[in-house]
C-alpha cells in the first residue's frame, strides 16, 4: 500500500512539473512562504498576543480595551505576510479576521507608506473595514 502511495506523488510530482512549466522555483518558495505564515499565524496567535500584552505592560503602556492577533494580508495578490495585533471594544475586535495592507509611495520615492486596515473578512474580494478596531502591533515572520 506504501508503495502505490509513493507512486502515485511521485506521478503527481511529474505530471505537475511538465504541466507547469512557468512555474519557478522561487514561484514554489513563495507559495510555500505564504502557507507557512498563515499555519503560523493561526497556531501562534493566542500566544503572540498574550506575549505582547505582557510587552506593552512591562512598559507601562499596556490597553484596556481587548487585543487579538490576526494575519495580514496584502491588497491585490491576498498573501499572508504576517500578523497584527488588533485593538478595541471586545465586539468589534471579535468582528475584525485580518488587517488589509495597502502600500504606496508618496512624494516619488521619498516616503514608502503602509495603510494597515482592520477588516472583516480574511477574502480580500469581499470585505468591510471594522471602524473602531486599531492595530497596536505588528508581527513579522521569519520563514
Amino acid at each position: 500500500m506504501k508503495k502505490k502511495i509513493v507512486a502515485a506523488m511521485l506521478a503527481l510530482s511529474v505530471v505537475s512539473a511538465v504541466s507547469a512549466p512557468n512555474v519557478t522555483n522561487a514561484g514554489w518558495t513563495d507559495l510555500l512562504k505564504v502557507g507557512g505564515i498563515s499555519i503560523l499565524v493561526d497556531k501562534f496567535s493566542e500566544p503572540l498576543n498574550n506575549f505582547i500584552n505582557t510587552l506593552t505592560a512591562k512598559h507601562a503602556v499596556s490597553s484596556d480595551y481587548a487585543t487579538k492577533v490576526v494575519p495580514i494580508i496584502v491588497v491585490g495578490s491576498g498573501t499572508y505576510t504576517g500578523a497584527a495585533q488588533v485593538t478595541g471594544p471586545q465586539a468589534l475586535v471579535d468582528q475584525t479576521k485580518a488587517v488589509l495592507q495597502i502600500e504606496g509611495n508618496f512624494s516619488g520615492n521619498q516616503f514608502r507608506v503602509k495603510a494597515l486596515i482592520p477588516i472583516d473578512s480574511k477574502n480580500v474580494t469581499n470585505f468591510s473595514r471594522v471602524q473602531g478596531v486599531g492595530v497596536s502591533a505588528q508581527i513579522d515572520v521569519k520563514i
